[in-house]
């Protein structure tokens, strides 16, 4: 069986979904009060609750027959972020000099797309894995490039011919989030829905890459 199917939440309903990023700290708390930290995760994942968007029969009849295409958390899929989709900024348009994904060295070929949040070697960078199909610009040295280079599979930018030495590659992107649905059972009960209370629809980023 195929784990990912490359196909979109339904939109309407993503849109006004609850987003909690998350990371994993260990901490221990030494007797003098201390505290010592590790991060266990280079990168935070995400969870989302999308039970907000379901506002009409139609939108719980759309999530009832999705769920059950996906077979409850067998399978991932794209889903929308509503509040971070793009390289520049969150939401903003983008434009070929947004990402450093890195400088050539006339041998590499291939770059994968990275998002970077915060500044300098404290910044986190963030693997992007399902960019949106025609939303991708790349740039060498800050000048555009509208051939020789194509979108291959998981996010990697892939040269026809290797840029030079030191040449900065740069990026600019929309993008999804590769998730799963957290459980394999989707609770909707056609009474307090009616009553406008809104279901719970956990969703769980999906590692890949």
């Amino acid at each position: 069986m195929n784990a990912f199917d490359d196909v979109p939440f339904p939109l309407a309903i993503g849109r006004r979904a609850q987003v909690e990023p998350g990371f994993s700290t260990v901490i221990v708390t030494t007797a003098s009060g201390h505290e010592q930290r590790n991060s266990d995760w280079a990168s935070g994942r995400l969870r989302f609750d999308a039970g907000p968007g379901v506002r009409s029969e139609a939108d719980m009849q759309a999530l009832i027959g999705f769920f059950r295409a996906r077979r409850g958390a067998a399978k991932a899929f794209r889903f929308r972020d509503p509040l971070d989709h793009s390289s520049n900024g969150m939401t903003g348009a983008q434009i070929a000099t947004d990402q450093t994904l890195g400088n050539g060295d006339g041998v590499r070929t291939s770059f994968p797309l990275i998002k970077r949040y915060g500044i300098g070697a404290e910044a986190e960078e963030r693997r992007i894995t399902r960019a949106e199909a025609g939303s991708v610009l790349v740039a060498v040295d800050g000048v555009a490039q509208t051939t020789g280079w194509s979108l291959g599979a998981l996010g990697q930018v892939n040269f026809a011919t290797a840029p030079a030495m030191g040449a900065q590659i740069t990026a600019g992107f929309r993008f999804d989030v590769p998730v799963r649905f957290a459980e394999d059972r989707l609770t909707i009960d056609a009474e307090t829905f009616a009553a406008g209370e809104a279901a719970s629809v956990p969703l769980i980023e999906v590692r890949e890459g």
